[in-house]
C-alpha cells in the first residue's frame, strides 16, 4: 500500500470516527434538551395564562370604574392576549391524563373571556357588577387549575426527568471514555504511519551519508516495499549498482589510457635520443659562436633549453623560478622573431619563485598570448607578465593587447568546452593548449577558481592565475642537466 493511500484511508477514517462520536453525543444532548424545553414551555404557558386572566379582571374593574380614557384600550389589549393564549393551549399535545384537564382549563379561559365581554357590553351598572363578580370567581378557578396542571405535568414527566438524569450520567462517563479511546487510537495510527515513513527515510539518509563518503554499500537500504519509499530505495540500489559498474569501467579505461600513454612515451623516446639532440644543438651553438653568429648561437641555446625542459619536467612539479627561466628562453626566441613589433614587460616578485607549480603552466599561456593575441599585429604589440603576492595566493597575470575574445568564447574556455570549429594547429606551438593548462591547474590544486580570464574583442586578453602558496614550501624538483650546454651569456 502506497503512502498516499495510507494517508487517504486512515486519516479520513479517524476523522470520520471522531465526527461520528461527536455527532452521537450532540444528538443525545439535543433530544434531552428538546424534551426539557417542551415541558418548560407548557408550564410557562400555564403560568402566563393565569397571569393574563388576572390582568383581564383588573382591566375590567378599571374599565367599569372609569369607561373613559385608556381603560377601554387596555381591556381590549388584555382580551386579545387572552384569546391568543387560549389558541396556543388548544394546540398543545400532551399526555392523555392531562389532555382532559387541559381542555377544561381552556374552556375556563374561554368562559372568562365571554364574561369580560358581557360585562363590557352591559348597560346597567348592577348587571355589569354581577358579571364582574363572575369573572373574579372564574379567575380564581383558573389559578387553581393552573397549579393543578403544573403538578400533573411534573408528575407525568417524572420518568422523563429520571431518563434525563441517567442520560447525563451516561454522557459524563461516555465523553471522557470516547476521548481517551479516540486519543489512543490516534496515537497508534500516527505511530504506525510515521514509522512506515520515518524508518525507511532514516535508512535512506544513512545510505546517502555512506555514499557521500564513497562507501557504495546497499546494506543500509530499507527492505523492498510497494510504496513510494520502496521505489526510492530501489532507485538507490540501481544507482549504487550503476556507480559500481561505472567505477569499474573507469578503472579499466584509466588503466588502458595509462598503458597507451606509456606506449606513446616509449615510442617518442625511441624516436628521439635526448642526449644526441642536446649534444647536436650544443655543437651547432659552438659552431655558430666560432663563426661569429652570436645571435644564432643564443637562439640555439634557448631552443636547447626549451626542448630539455619540455622532455624532462612533465612528470613532476617544478618551482615557479624554473618555470620563469623556461619562459625567459621562450621570450628570447620570440623577440628574435618579432623584433620591435612586440614589447615584453615583466614585473616579478622574487620572494615567490620557490613555490611549486605544475610544469609547463606559464609558458603555454605566454605562447597563447603571442599566437592568438599579437601575432597578426604589425606594430605596437605588448605582452606583460606579472608575478606577485595577493594575500595567501600568488597572482600570475599574462596580459596582451591583441585581438581578445568574446564572452561566449571566454566562458567556453573556462568550462573546458572544445570550440564548434577548432582552429588549425599552429606550426610553432609547443602543443600544450590553454584548456590543458586550466585542467592541470584545477587538478593540481583541487580548486576551480585558480584561473580567471578577462577579455573583450579588440581590447586584449588577461589570463589571471591565483595559485595557493603554502608557507615554508621548499624547492623540489628542477630540470635535469644531463648534458652541459654552451651558453656565452
Amino acid at each position: 500500500m502506497t503512502l498516499r493511500r495510507k494517508l487517504l484511508l486512515f486519516i479520513p477514517l479517524l476523522v470520520l470516527l471522531t465526527n461520528g462520536v461527536t455527532f452521537f453525543l450532540f444528538e443525545s444532548s439535543k433530544t434531552v434538551q428538546h424534551s426539557y424545553n417542551t415541558m418548560m414551555d407548557r408550564m410557562l404557558l400555564y403560568t402566563r395564562s393565569a397571569q393574563t386572566a388576572d390582568e383581564n379582571v383588573r382591566a375590567l374593574y378599571a374599565y367599569l370604574l372609569n369607561p373613559e380614557g385608556n381603560n377601554r384600550a387596555s381591556l381590549q389589549q388584555q382580551q386579545a392576549e387572552l384569546a391568543q393564549i387560549s389558541g396556543q393551549l388548544a394546540s398543545q399535545r400532551t399526555e392523555s391524563d392531562i389532555a382532559g384537564v387541559l381542555r377544561g382549563y381552556a374552556h375556563m379561559l374561554q368562559t372568562l373571556a365571554e364574561q369580560v365581554q358581557a360585562a363590557e357590553k352591559s348597560a346597567a351598572p348592577n348587571e355589569a357588577l354581577d358579571y364582574y363578580e363572575d369573572t373574579e370567581r372564574t379567575s380564581s378557578f383558573i389559578r387553581e387549575e393552573e397549579r393543578r396542571l403544573i403538578d400533573l405535568e411534573l408528575s407525568a414527566y417524572e420518568p422523563v426527568y429520571r431518563s434525563i438524569q441517567l442520560e447525563i450520567v451516561r454522557m459524563d462517563w461516555l465523553g471522557p471514555a470516547v476521548f481517551i479511546i479516540n486519543t489512543l487510537l490516534s496515537i497508534v495510527v500516527a505511530l504506525w504511519i510515521s514509522r512506515s515513513i520515518t524508518e525507511p527515510v532514516d535508512r535512506l539518509v544513512q545510505t546517502a551519508q555512506h555514499l557521500s563518503k564513497g562507501q557504495l554499500d546497499t546494506a543500509y537500504l530499507p527492505e523492498r516495499s510497494n510504496d513510494e519509499l520502496g521505489i526510492l530505495s530501489e532507485a538507490f540500489r540501481h544507482m549504487i549498482k550503476d556507480l559500481n559498474d561505472l567505477m569499474g569501467r573507469d578503472k579499466e579505461r584509466m588503466e588502458s589510457e595509462r598503458l597507451v600513454k606509456e606506449l606513446e612515451l616509449q615510442a617518442l623516446q625511441s624516436q628521439i635520443n635526448p642526449h644526441f639532440l642536446f649534444n647536436t644543438l650544443n655543437v651547432l651553438s659552438k659552431l655558430a659562436l666560432l663563426e661569429g653568429a652570436d645571435q644564432t648561437s643564443d637562439l640555439i641555446v634557448s631552443m636547447s633549453k626549451l626542448i630539455r625542459y619540455n622532455l624532462s619536467q612533465l612528470d613532476r612539479p617544478v618551482t615557479l623560478g624554473d618555470e620563469l627561466k623556461h619562459v625567459q628562453e621562450y621570450f628570447t626566441i620570440q623577440q628574435a622573431r618579432f623584433r620591435n613589433r612586440v614589447e615584453i614587460e615583466q614585473q616579478i616578485d622574487e620572494s615567490v619563485l620557490d613555490m611549486l607549480i605544475p610544469a609547463l603552466t606559464v609558458q603555454p599561456l605566454v605562447e597563447n598570448a603571442f599566437v592568438h593575441g599579437v601575432e597578426r599585429m604589425e606594430s605596437g604589440g605588448m605582452i606583460q607578465l606579472v608575478i606577485e603576492r595577493s594575500g595567501e595566493n600568488v597572482k600570475i597575470v599574462i596580459r596582451d593587447n591583441g585581438a581578445g575574445m568574446t564572452i561566449k568564447d571566454r566562458v567556453a574556455l573556462l568550462a573546458l568546452q572544445e570550440p564548434a570549429q577548432p582552429a588549425p594547429a599552429k606550426k610553432n606551438s609547443m602543443g600544450f593548449g590553454t584548456r590543458n593548462v586550466i585542467k592541470r591547474l584545477r587538478l593540481f590544486y583541487n580548486r576551480q577558481d585558480v584561473v580567471r580570464i578577462e577579455s573583450e574583442p579588440g581590447r586584449g586578453t588577461s589570463v589571471i592565475l591565483l595559485l595557493p602558496h603554502p608557507p615554508g614550501e621548499e624547492q623540489k624538483g628542477g630540470p635535469d642537466h644531463d648534458v652541459p650546454s654552451i651558453d656565452r651569456r
